[in-house]
């Protein structure tokens, strides 16, 4: 089938509210070139489980597309329509498997050497479609916050290396309350400025008791699907034949029930959730990596403001099948091994954070759980500067928030 031929019909299999909006712009889907339309499927056949900030960057296409004079429309799509296409491609169901024809375009596109191109186009209507509306004005900075080192005694590792030049390092950090200054400035800015996914807290370990207005996410309450995953990932290791194209195929499929997630469970969540363990490379069985990959992707999807990351330690590393086998031993830990991976993380944090509406004004900070190193990043920091004053993490945590 080709996009002109789309009907409303077409889309029965879509979910509620992306069926809704497939069909209302139907006759816009209609024009578009088979090298983009899929794309724009890929997205919009989950949009009843994006989170809010995905869902206006949707809208805020179609709203661009639609706003286009015919000749300006075709001018936009002019680059992605004279990409040579394979006769395959449109043989597929494009409509209902999008993410799958969205993989064999790209390899076709490598092979035929038609991918510069195509990046070209992409970077191009991109650029467009963002300068079409402004990025909403945020109600508050952003705020993230990284905590790492649990269960470490003491250690000679040079810590915050990446981020110190970016910020203030403090070295004679009190910090007898513990984590609790950070939980509580985060959930005063989910009081402040209540949003829907607006504010998060994502643990290595088992996590905080609910607290009003702020998304959790912990390594521990993820153990049933993480075992499930990590059984059906075993079983594939094992097998006669190790087909990794249809190990992915298999882990991409997957369902929230068949992963142990509760069908009254957040629905958006369920489904971050599971991506996180189907889509990430070792967050199945490293508690660091969990961390380090849950808030790259809610930042980049959900665009928080507020994220806190507390990084506990991982299980040495192993062979894959040990790896797997969680449940029938208890993890042997490497809490100076996760330090470093948890140093690297708050950096990677920080990066993804940048990249982000509102740079300017964000503030970051870093802290060596019951330790007295820290490093603090925004507008009232001198980059690149060490204090050796005494200063209280409530204190610090004031100045960031």
């Amino acid at each position: 089938m080709l996009p002109h031929e789309l009907t409303a019909a077409s889309f029965n299999g879509y979910p509620p509210a992306a069926r809704k909006l497939a069909t209302g712009q139907i006759e816009l889907l209609r024009q578009m070139p088979l090298a983009f339309l899929p794309l724009l499927l890929r997205e919009l056949i989950i949009y009843d489980w994006k989170f809010p900030a995905e869902r206006l960057d949707l809208d805020r296409q179609f709203a661009y597309l639609r706003s286009l004079s015919p000749g300006a429309f075709q001018a936009a799509m002019s680059a992605f329509a004279q990409l040579k296409l394979a006769h395959e491609l449109e043989q597929t169901d494009w409509v209902n498997s999008p993410a799958t024809f969205s993989e064999q375009l790209s390899a076709h596109l490598w092979a035929t050497r038609q991918i510069d191109g195509f990046r070209a186009a992409a970077v191009n209507y991109v650029g467009k479609v963002s300068a079409s509306a402004p990025d909403p004005a945020l109600p508050t900075h952003r705020l993230g916050i990284a905590v790492i080192g649990a269960g470490v005694e003491k250690s000679d590792y040079r810590l915050f290396r990446k981020l110190r030049p970016q910020g203030a390092y403090f070295t004679a950090v009190s910090s007898a309350g513990g984590m609790k200054p950070l939980l509580d400035a985060a959930a005063g800015r989910a009081r402040a400025h209540p949003a829907a996914y607006g504010h998060w807290y994502i643990d290595g370990g088992a996590g905080l008791p609910a607290v009003d207005g702020i998304t959790r996410i912990s390594y521990q309450a993820l153990s049933g699907p993480r075992a499930a995953i990590q059984d059906r990932m075993q079983k594939t290791y094992e097998a006669a034949v190790f087909d990794p194209e249809a190990f992915r195929t298999m882990l991409a499929q997957m369902k929230p029930e068949e992963a142990g997630f509760h069908a009254s469970g957040d629905e958006v969540l369920n489904r971050f959730q599971l991506s996180l363990l189907t889509e990430g490379s070792g967050t199945q069985v490293f508690a660091t990596t969990f961390v380090q990959w849950a808030a790259r992707e809610a930042l980049r999807r959900a665009q928080p403001l507020t994220l806190v990351t507390h990084f506990e330690p991982r299980q040495r590393e192993k062979q894959m099948n040990e790896l797997l086998a969680e449940r029938q031993h208890a993890p042997d830990l490497d809490p100076q091994g996760s330090l470093i991976d948890a140093d690297m993380g708050a950096y990677y944090t920080w990066l993804n954070q940048q990249r982000l509406a509102g740079d300017g004004k964000s503030t970051f900070l870093a802290w060596f759980e019951n330790h007295n190193e820290a490093v603090a990043i925004g507008p009232g920091f001198e980059r690149g500067s060490h204090s050796e004053g005494p200063i209280e993490l409530v204190d610090l945590v004031a100045r960031v928030a």
